[in-house]
């Protein structure tokens, strides 16, 4: 017996209504149903980072990561909505793809992954 994927990311918030609905406009995550999200099938990664990484803020123990497609016309939409995102030219590989990071509303990293063309 093993596990076959995610089956929720569940965090604490101080408006978690509004977080949500923040997650639904910029990022198309929920929909009628704001509880449900069916996912397109993909690779996805599980991995701790050492504890002094700088990866992602040290006040944070987590930093979600979602696999996108067409990072530069999202990163451009964000901008337009007044998001600020950070990329890096040597965060993006042909090996590993590319790499945006934005910030949610309360304070949560989030990093948008497109994985490399197959």
């Amino acid at each position: 017996m093993t596990v076959v994927g995610i089956g929720g990311v569940f965090f604490r918030a101080k408006d978690p209504a509004a977080l949500q609905a923040w997650y639904r406009q910029h990022l198309g995550i929920g929909g009628e149903d704001p509880f449900h999200w069916t996912q397109t099938a993909g690779p996805a990664l599980f991995m701790p980072f050492k504890q002094d990484t700088d990866y992602f803020p040290a006040a944070k123990q987590w930093m979600i990561n979602f696999r996108v497609t067409g990072l530069a016309e999202m990163i451009a939409t964000l901008r337009a909505s007044g998001i600020e995102v950070t990329t890096h030219a040597d965060w993006d590989t042909p090996q590993t793809g590319k790499f945006a990071h934005i910030t949610d509303p309360e304070g949560n990293m989030v990093e948008l992954w497109e994985p490399p063309q197959s």
